[in-house]
C-alpha cells in the first residue's frame, strides 16, 4: 500500500524552565534540569535521585492504576507538542516493570493520560512498540513492524524494520541505561532503541490520529517497580 502523508501544522513547543538545563545537542531543549521535578507534575511515586528522574512503586505505595509524570511549561500548564524529535535514556532496577513515554496525548485528570505511547519494559516483548494507552487500538505496532492505518481506520502491514524483534531485544541492556528516540512528523511515527528502529507507523485515520498533545512518563500498575530517566530533550520539527 502506498503510504500517504497528511499535512499537519506544527504546534509550538511550550518548553521553558527557570532552572539551569543540562547540556543538549544543537537545536534541542532540555526537559529536565537534573536537580528536581521543576517542569513536571505527578503523584508521589516520582522523585529525583542522584540527578535522574525516578519512578518507584512499593508494596506500601503501589500504583493505583497506571499513572503519569506530566511535562509542564514555565506557567504550570501542560507542555504541548506537535512535530518533534524526543530523546531520553531509561533504566529499570529490579526484575519487574513496565513504563513508557506518552506523546501527543490527552490529560484525563488525576495524572491519568491517554494516547500514543512508546513502550519499554523489563520483559522481552514490548520494548519499542507503539501502544495506544486508554483507547481502542491497543498495540498499534509490534516491535520490528511497519504498519499503515488507512483513512478508513484499517491497519495494513507495510514491511519490517532492518533488525528483527529478537535482534532489537538482544541490543537492550538489562539493568542499565538504554537510549530511546521518538520522531513524530505529521502522521508518521517512529521509535528507536539504542539506534535501532523498533516501530514505524503511518496513522492516517482522521478519526483517531493525534497530531498534537502532551508528554508524560508512565509508571505501571502491578508488582513493585523502579524506572529512571535522564537526558530528556526535545527538538521541534518543521
Amino acid at each position: 500500500m502506498k503510504m500517504k502523508f497528511i499535512a499537519a501544522s506544527t504546534t509550538a513547543l511550550l518548553v521553558a524552565f527557570a532552572a539551569q538545563a543540562q547540556d543538549v545537542e544543537p537545536g534541542f531543549k532540555s526537559l529536565f534540569n537534573g536537580k528536581d521535578l521543576t517542569g513536571w507534575a505527578g503523584r508521589n511515586h516520582w522523585t529525583v535521585e542522584d540527578g535522574v528522574i525516578s519512578g518507584t512503586t512499593t508494596t506500601e505505595n503501589p500504583a493505583k492504576g497506571n499513572n503519569f509524570l506530566i511535562a509542564k511549561d514555565a506557567n504550570g500548564s501542560n507542555t504541548v507538542v506537535g512535530d518533534f524529535e524526543l530523546r531520553f535514556s531509561y533504566k529499570f532496577t529490579g526484575n519487574s516493570g513496565n513504563s513508557g513515554l506518552q506523546y501527543r496525548s490527552l490529560d484525563k485528570g488525576n495524572f491519568v493520560v491517554h494516547g500514543y505511547q512508546g513502550d519499554f519494559e523489563v520483559g522481552n516483548t514490548y520494548s519499542g512498540i507503539l501502544y495506544e494507552e486508554g483507547k481502542t487500538r491497543g498495540i498499534m505496532c509490534a516491535r520490528g513492524d511497519k504498519v499503515v492505518f488507512g483513512e478508513d481506520g484499517k491497519k495494513e502491514a507495510a514491511g519490517k524494520t532492518e533488525k528483527s524483534s529478537k535482534e532489537i531485544q538482544d541490543s537492550i541492556k538489562k539493568g542499565d541505561w538504554n537510549d530511546f528516540v521518538i520522531i513524530a512528523k505529521g502522521p508518521h511515527l517512529q521509535h528507536f532503541i539504542n539506534g535501532n528502529l523498533t516501530a514505524d507507523i503511518m496513522d492516517n485515520d482522521p478519526k483517531k490520529q493525534a497530531l498534537s498533545g502532551i508528554l508524560a512518563f508512565q509508571i505501571h500498575a502491578g508488582p513493585p517497580m523502579k524506572i529512571q530517566f535522564k537526558n530528556v530533550r526535545i527538538k521541534a520539527l518543521k
